[in-house]
């Protein structure tokens, strides 16, 4: 990591990517206070609908989080288009994902080599990516509230990672050391 930044030209952007599942039937977790004579009721909706979130953050505090239906090359190809759009050069820190891997994004990512780089996170560790402590953050809160509908769902997502500022230290969770 301290190589590819050392050797990192001023015009490149440092940017970490991930994604994440949001479930609509997910189960929380969230310790709350309940009298112990009272049993308690938890609503679940009962489907196994989901939505995917790709979000990523640069080294300059800008981020972008975006929907998909899906996880797939298709889907991981269009959000890397609106990084170039949003970032222009960058280098792209992610896990070894199918997605990130496949043949179709490296036949995507060498037609715009000099415009986006992949560089891959260690196998199995995600302490180095920052962009793991806004889905911690976000599930914590969105997912703390009962959803009648699935729509209801994906627009609170939508709503949280446009307005929530996440001020992470990129350099710090890359530079981690493994114990």
């Amino acid at each position: 990591m301290k190589q590819i930044l050392s050797k990192l030209k001023t015009d490149w952007n440092v940017i970490v990517q991930d994604e994440s599942i949001f479930v609509y039937d997910y189960v929380v977790r969230r310790k709350k206070w309940i009298s112990a004579d009272k049993r308690p009721i938890v609503t679940v909706t009962g489907s196994r609908r989901k939505t995917i979130v790709f979000g990523c953050l640069s080294l300059e505090g800008k981020q972008l989080f975006k929907q998909y239906d899906k996880f797939n090359s298709d889907t991981f190809i269009d959000y890397l288009k609106q990084i170039q759009k949003r970032f222009g050069k960058c280098i792209l820190f992610v896990d070894r994902a199918t997605p990130h891997c496949s043949k179709i994004t490296r036949t995507f990512l060498a037609e715009n080599r000099d415009t986006i780089r992949l560089e891959y996170f260690p196998v199995g560790s995600p302490e180095f990516n920052a962009v793991e402590e806004c889905w911690r953050q976000g599930k914590y809160n969105i997912l703390s509230a009962y959803y009648p509908l699935f729509d209801d769902l994906k627009y609170n997502i939508c709503c949280y990672y446009r307005t929530t500022r996440f001020n992470l230290d990129i350099v710090k969770y890359l530079m981690r050391t493994v114990d």
